[in-house]
C-alpha cells in the first residue's frame, strides 16, 4: 500500500527533482525547456528488500511556451542500500508537448554552419542573464545535467543545475553535434556546489544522449 505524502514533503520534492531530470534528458532539447510548475500529488510505498517507490503527479511547463502546461505521472524507485545505482524512473506525459521540429532544425543548421566551434562560459551570467543566441545551449545543458541528476539522485539529495561554467563544441565526423559541458550542480540539501563534466551528443532526428559524465575535481 502506498502512503499519501503532502506535496510539500521534502522526500516528495526530491523524488520530483529526479523525475524531472530524467524527463529533461528524455524529452528536452535546444527548443524545449521543461520546468516543474507544481507537484500535485505524491505517494510513497516501501517495498520489502527492494526500496522506496514514489508515485508522483506533476504539472510541467515549457519555459519557451509559458501558456501551455502538461500533466505527467512519474514513478521513482530508490534501491535500498545502494549508493551507486540510479533510481528507476518511469515517466508518462499526458497530452502533447509542443513540436520543436522547426526550431531544432534551425539550431542544428546554425551550429553546423559556424566557421569556428562554439565556446561559451558562465551561462547564465552573474546577473542571471542568458544571451538569446545561447538559450538553446542553456537548454541543452538542462538535458545534459538532467542525465547527471537522474543518475546521481538519492532519497537524500536534491540536485539542481546552477550554471554552465563552460561549454565547448567539438567537431565530429558524423552528423551529431557534440558539446562538452562543465556544469555546476547545486545540491539543495547539503548546499554543496558540484562541478560535473558531461559530453552531450545531439541530433534533431535522434535527440540527445550523454556519452560520458564524471564529477570534475576541484580546480579542473
Amino acid at each position: 500500500r502506498a502512503m499519501e505524502l503532502p506535496p510539500g514533503h521534502f522526500p516528495a520534492a526530491r523524488a520530483a527533482a529526479a523525475a524531472l531530470g530524467y524527463l529533461r534528458y528524455l524529452r528536452g532539447g535546444p527548443g524545449r525547456g521543461l520546468h516543474l510548475r507544481e507537484l500535485r500529488r505524491a505517494r510513497r510505498q516501501d517495498i520489502d528488500d527492494v526500496g522506496h517507490k514514489y508515485y508522483l503527479e506533476l504539472e510541467l511547463e515549457d519555459v519557451l511556451d509559458k501558456d501551455s502546461t502538461v500533466s505527467c505521472t512519474a514513478e521513482v524507485l530508490y534501491h535500498l542500500g545502494s549508493k551507486s545505482s540510479a533510481p528507476d524512473v518511469q515517466v508518462t506525459v499526458q497530452g502533447e508537448l509542443r513540436s520543436t521540429e522547426q526550431a531544432d532544425k534551425e539550431f542544428y543548421n546554425r551550429i553546423r554552419s559556424l566557421e569556428k566551434e562554439l565556446v561559451a562560459e558562465n551561462i547564465p551570467d552573474s546577473h542571471g542573464n542568458v544571451p538569446p543566441e545561447l538559450e538553446p545551449i542553456h537548454l541543452l545543458a538542462w538535458v545534459a545535467s538532467g542525465y547527471v541528476i537522474w543518475q546521481n539522485s538519492t532519497e537524500n539529495t536534491k540536485l539542481h543545475l546552477a550554471q554552465v561554467k563552460h561549454v565547448k563544441q567539438v567537431k565530429r565526423s558524423d552528423e551529431d553535434l557534440q558539446f562538452d559541458f562543465v556544469v555546476l550542480l547545486h545540491e539543495m540539501v547539503s548546499q554543496e556546489v558540484l562541478p560535473w563534466q558531461v559530453t552531450l551528443l545531439w541530433h534533431p532526428q535522434h535527440g540527445a544522449r550523454v556519452s560520458q559524465s564524471r564529477a570534475a575535481g576541484a580546480g579542473s
